[in-house]
């Protein structure tokens, strides 16, 4: 997957190594272009900010170049930099297959953009990093938010940053774990003390009969009372 693919240019080196690959972009122009020099790869007009629609497990992989920053811009009334940077990182999440990695280098205005993005990744359940190339250059410095859905961090190796001297270095890379809570069930008790699961039958029957004396109108126990039903079509 190329996010904010343009004119194709990163997706052809994708298809020199043999891979196949679908590019997304929010510019008409720049994916007419893409279309008139005829890259291989599935063209899809589409707003990263309004969530990716893809299939979940659809991709082993994603890139980015110089497109994830504008995420963080309100380029009209109804945009939201948090809002939109989390539903492009949840449905990024949900649209790579387990162990998928995703590189995405970007152009920050400042550090609270990077932390919007490095924050929006790890709340999806993202484990990776940052990488800062030629750190101490003003117009060379590039940033690389490199990203692994479904698997820790301490598998994780990270290519080392580059310095002036393009010389690998590897203190200017930052590693963070997912921020992605654990849900935990929940539970009532029932008369003896024990935890019920909520949404149980036992905890619906008890609920009912809690009705009952309060004087509400309440359908009768039946054997399909707490059954679970199928997900509807």
């Amino acid at each position: 997957l190329d996010i904010g693919c343009g004119s194709g240019l990163s997706g052809e080196v994708l298809s020199e190594n043999d891979h196949i690959w679908v590019g997304v972009d929010i510019s008409k122009a720049m994916l007419g272009v893409a279309v008139e020099r005829e890259v291989l790869g599935d063209l899809v007009y589409a707003d990263a900010g309004d969530g990716l629609m893809f299939r979940p497990g659809s991709f082993d992989a994603c890139i980015s170049i110089s497109a994830i920053q504008w995420l963080c811009n309100a380029d009209k009334t109804s945009h939201i930099p948090k809002r939109r940077i989390k539903a492009f990182f949840v449905s990024l999440y949900r649209c790579l297959r387990k162990g998928a990695r995703a590189v995405m280098q970007f152009y920050p205005e400042n550090a609270e953009q990077t932390s919007m993005l490095t924050n929006g990744a790890q709340a999806a359940g993202f484990s990776g990093g940052l990488v800062v190339d030629y750190p101490n250059s003003t117009k060379a410095k590039k940033y690389f938010l490199c990203l692994v859905a479904g698997e820790p961090n301490t598998r994780l190796d990270l290519p080392k940053a580059m310095d002036d001297d393009g010389v690998e270095v590897p203190q200017d890379t930052v590693l963070f774990t997912s921020s992605k809570p654990e849900r935990r069930k929940k539970y009532a008790r029932d008369k003896d003390g024990k935890r019920v699961p909520v949404k149980s039958r036992k905890w619906i029957v008890k609920k009912k009969q809690s009705a009952r004396l309060a004087g509400k109108r309440t359908k009768s126990d039946s054997k399909y009372t707490g059954r679970r039903r199928g997900p509807k079509f």
